[in-house]
């Protein structure tokens, strides 16, 4: 870690080329760096500082700055008031680093653009990262249940960065558009630290409108597009410019007919990496290439017991409880495919309770995934009334508008059993989606509830 550290400060002060396209420079962003590294060192080495920047600029100099002095930094999954309160909550931070006005509790130190513009940068090629330190809090937002705290180490977020640059090959000449922010590891991988070790350029903002995301990538000529499942679905019957050469999809699976339906429009492959903020990448795949189901990523161990998926890797958070043997069980199910591939059956814990019997809500919400006129949906269970259980509900967007229920309901009740059948089935424009493109748990169950 320390050759590679010094590699890539001494590179990027020499670099002419943008990060940032239209934006920060190699040379810049060093500057930049070092002015932030002087700043953490005079804060309390104890205790994290708070990330509220939305520059990715400062996200990728607060990085650098904050592994060469072994400071921490905490990102919040939002800028909400609610969000910062919790985070300052269960984190304890007195300093936060910021380049728009927030409102903070008082007491916190801000470190503006200003701030540090008033610094003399310190000399970050004579520092020596440890891989093994924590480097990032990344406060989840509960999209699968509560909202937690994961650490991830300086070895974790640069490993990680620099395995996926060299496996898809992604180089200087290459442009990133990102529709998901830094906020959410998918984001932070794909739009700051890859373009950071790999000297590929990165598109400022994150474009999340169909209309949006198709002009910037004609504008900027993106060669690299790192999206998610929701906006892969709104761009269905949208072509992009010819500059696309590679596509990735996080935070959630991708529908089959979502994939291919883009690489028809596209000619571009979509490579989907199967992980969570915990363990960061786990494995992929590429269904324009034939692969049906999904293969470890080289640096992860695998192995899988009673359909249930054990992993090592270097890029596991540190607080990841793992067994004697160092195996961490994950979520989900998986029934395995060949010596090297698996198939995905839904979360361990899409399993819940009602009336006493055991109800899989992946099978409900595949059923009605199937069902004609149904675009999307998600499948939630909700306390009963009486307080001894569970009730299921489901969220509905139509292909069009109205939607008629009636033989949908008709073939939900002749195939699922009665406890599995939704109490509840609520037709919506649109599902809610927080802005690191994943379904918005708290504003959906307000919506069934």
């Amino acid at each position: 870690m320390d050759t590679d550290f010094t590699t890539l400060i001494r590179g990027l002060e020499k670099r002419e080329q943008q990060i940032i396209v239209d934006g920060t420079r190699g040379y810049g962003l060093h500057t930049l760096a070092g002015q932030l590294a002087a700043c953490f060192r005079e804060l309390d080495p104890v205790t994290p500082i708070c990330l509220l920047a939305q520059s990715r600029a400062i996200i990728a100099a607060s990085l650098l700055a904050a592994a060469a002095t072994g400071r921490v930094l905490a990102l919040p999954h939002s800028f909400s008031a609610r969000a910062l309160r919790q985070l300052q909550e269960i984190t304890g931070f007195t300093a936060a680093v910021m380049d728009v006005d927030r409102e903070l509790q008082h007491g916190i130190e801000v470190i503006s653009t200003q701030t540090v513009a008033r610094q003399a940068p310190l000399a970050l090629s004579d520092c020596r990262p440890t891989p093994d330190k924590e480097l990032l809090k990344l406060f989840t937002g509960g999209s699968t249940g509560a909202a937690r705290i994961w650490s991830k180490t300086t070895g974790n977020l640069f490993g990680e960065a620099r395995f996926m640059a060299a496996r898809y090959r992604i180089e200087k000449e290459d442009i990133i558009l990102a529709t998901i922010t830094p906020y959410h590891i998918y984001g932070l991988l794909f739009s700051v630290l890859i373009p950071l070790l790999a000297g590929a350029r990165v598109v400022g903002d994150s474009p999340s409108f169909p209309a949006e995301i198709s002009d910037s990538v004609s504008h900027h000529k993106a060669t690299i597009l790192a999206t998610v499942p929701a906006h892969y679905r709104a761009l269905n019957g949208r072509g992009l410019h010819s500059s696309l050469r590679l596509a990735f999809s996080s935070a959630g699976m991708l529908p089959k007919e979502d994939n291919q339906l883009f690489y028809r429009e596209n000619n571009v492959p979509v490579v989907e990496i199967y992980g969570s903020t915990e363990t960061g990448g786990l494995a992929s795949r590429n269904r324009a290439a034939g692969e049906v189901f999904f293969t470890p990523l080289p640096p992860v161990q695998w192995k899988i017991e009673q359909e249930r998926l054990y992993v090592q890797s270097p890029f596991l958070s540190p607080d990841i409880e793992t067994d004697q043997g160092g195996w961490f069980l994950s979520g989900d199910r998986v029934h395995q495919q060949d010596s090297n591939s698996f198939s995905l059956h839904g979360r361990a814990d899409a399993v819940t309770k009602v009336a006493g019997e055991r109800v899989d809500l992946d099978e409900i919400r595949e059923l009605l995934q199937q069902q004609a006129g149904v675009a999307e949906c998600v499948v939630m269970p909700l306390p009963d009334s009486s307080g001894r259980g569970n009730r299921i509900a489901a969220l509905v967007r139509g292909e069009q508008d109205p939607l008629d229920l009636a033989p949908i309901k008709l073939v939900l009740s002749v195939t699922l059993e009665p406890a599995a059948m939704p109490k509840k089935i609520l037709v919506v424009p649109q599902i809610p989606i927080t802005a690191n493109g994943k379904y918005d748990r708290e504003a959906i169950m307000t919506l069934l509830s």
